[in-house]
């Protein structure tokens, strides 16, 4: 029987005899490529491992150093997006500024017609309604400080507006014709039969007119000589004609020249 240990020292010498072996085999390889002057197997495959695992560990550091780089960028990111967010709404107000500029240029133009007339007349705007709808009253964006006095008249290039009850220094406040409390001279162009327009809240009534005044409907009727207007301006057309029974006068139903749900740039006149 043979012992144990033979058999270790057996394996053993066989590994050592294997590694002589395997390193002579090696240096033979690494002598006939010397000889031939090009890299071994061994060289080239060794080569390839190298580069392979330092390629493994550049890119884990580049994107170890990319995700970094992220991080720190961060700030700079949020910052560039809040400014051009804060040009897109700029650049978005400036649009808006410009369509409501266009929209306004016909209305401009026809305000420019009407002061070739009335060249010491006030340009102003229309910027503000009673909002609970009891009175019509507008408010304009001039006041004393441009000159408009309470009692001045009010126009645009279609016609009578209303006239001027307070002036401010930088806004005014002009009662419409079409309130119930106003009340304008006012002449039949065809026919010059007098009477007085008064509002009826939507459109305007031409009251006390004499019975024997032959009216018609389309008629045109303008502004009497008065203490806010000249004669002359456009009141409105007539629509409908009332007699009443036994009454003196006669009473017509105006369609107002102006298109109050659309008034914009207005002109005051001089007081009178």
């Amino acid at each position: 029987m043979v012992p144990i240990a033979t058999y270790r020292d057996e394996r053993k010498l066989f590994a050592v005899v294997g590694t002589v072996i395997a390193a002579a085999s090696i240096a033979l390889v690494q002598l006939e490529a010397a000889k031939s002057g090009k890299p071994s197997i061994i060289t080239v495959g060794v080569a390839s491992t190298a580069a392979a695992f330092q390629f493994a560990v550049s890119g884990a550091a580049g994107g170890v150093r990319a995700a970094f780089g992220s991080i720190a960028d961060v700030p700079h990111l949020y910052a560039q997006t809040r400014r051009l967010a804060e040009r897109n709404q700029a650049l978005a107000r400036a649009n808006a500024a410009l369509r409501e500029q266009l929209a306004r240029v016909p209305d401009r133009e026809a305000v420019d017609r009407a002061a070739f007339f009335e060249p010491n007349g006030i340009i102003a705007s229309a910027i503000g309604y009673d909002p609970e709808n009891q009175s019509r009253v507008v408010t304009l964006d001039v006041g004393s400080h441009a000159g408009v006095r309470p009692g001045a008249g009010v126009i645009d290039e279609d016609g009578v507006v209303g006239r001027v009850i307070e002036a401010e220094p930088f806004s005014s406040k002009v009662l419409l014709v079409t309130d119930l409390e106003s009340k304008v001279p006012a002449v039949v162009q065809r026919g010059r039969w007098w009477g007085i327009a008064t509002g009826t809240n939507s459109r305007i009534a031409l009251q006390y007119v004499s019975q024997d005044a032959k009216l018609r409907v389309g008629d045109v009727v303008v502004t009497g000589e008065g203490r806010s207007f000249h004669a002359g301006y456009t009141l409105g057309t007539i629509r409908a004609i009332y007699h009443p029974e036994g009454a003196l006068y006669q009473t017509a139903l105006l369609e107002p020249a102006v298109a109050f749900g659309r008034l914009g740039n207005v002109i005051v006149l001089p007081h009178i």
